[in-house]
């Protein structure tokens, strides 16, 4: 019988196989239907200097942001790119959690607590220079504002020295929003079939000397805001109770 939750086995998605059929899925199938759903467009994809191992982190409001994101990416980087996929979501159901592996190259983290064996397989990943994508937010965004951000990202960054790469994705919560999102904005509209949709790739980061992982990870999540400010034009993204404005 097959395990699922944390103990299902992924290391097969990273074999010869699973990638040919991968590469030929995204590149004939995902790809070309998530820009014709979103007319993609893509900022900033020439700040990686391709020498990467790269931490992905974006914001999260809709299941699509994962093949909206990957299609942005040239094809070099996401034939080299994991994702790390909410266990409690994708990996309780045999087939559920084989196609999550088979189609996105997954690997299931435990989104509530911290847990040592994931963050060890992910820092293993990372350290055989496979690109890691997260969200470090947990989960998709209540209210559409970017949230919390939970410590991962800041964590592998500084123990591989692989560099941060933060990344705003812009109003793909409307492509079927009543589906695929939880804001009310893009649940309480009808559903979207196409919308534009953009992903903007900021500069690439790396914990400075001295530097603790709260403070990378604050610059980090900075980094998505503003990204987020420029983009939406919303001078308030990314701001929560309490902050000052």
């Amino acid at each position: 019988m097959t395990q699922l939750g944390l103990d299902f086995p992924t290391k097969w998605g990273r074999g010869y196989v699973a990638r040919f059929v991968r590469n030929l899925y995204w590149t004939y199938y995902i790809t070309p239907v998530i820009r014709r759903m979103s007319t993609l467009t893509v900022d900033g994809i020439d700040r990686l200097d391709g020498r990467g191992p790269y931490i992905f982190v974006a914001n999260h409001n809709s299941h699509l942001d994962t093949p909206v994101l990957l299609s942005a990416l040239p094809p070099r980087l996401r034939r080299r790119t994991i994702v790390a996929a909410a266990m409690d979501n994708f990996f309780m159901q045999t087939f559920k959690a084989f196609r999550t592996v088979l189609v996105f190259n997954a690997i299931p983290i435990d989104r509530h607590k911290i847990n040592r064996r994931s963050s060890q397989l992910a820092l293993e990943l990372v350290e055989d220079h496979w690109n890691l994508l997260l969200y470090p937010e947990g989960g998709r965004s209540p209210d559409g504002n970017l949230q919390e951000f939970k410590g991962g990202a800041a964590y592998l960054a500084e123990r591989s020295q692989a560099a941060v790469v933060p990344i705003y994705i812009h109003e793909a919560g409307f492509l079927r929003g009543p589906k695929y999102a939880k804001a009310p904005q893009y649940t309480r509209g009808r559903s979207q079939r196409r919308h534009p949709v953009t992903v903007t790739f900021g500069e690439p980061l790396r914990a400075e000397d001295g530097e603790n992982i709260r403070r990378f990870g604050a610059r980090i999540e900075e980094a998505v805001a503003e990204l987020g400010r420029s983009v939406s034009g919303d001078p308030q993204y990314g701001q929560r109770p309490g902050d000052e404005y």
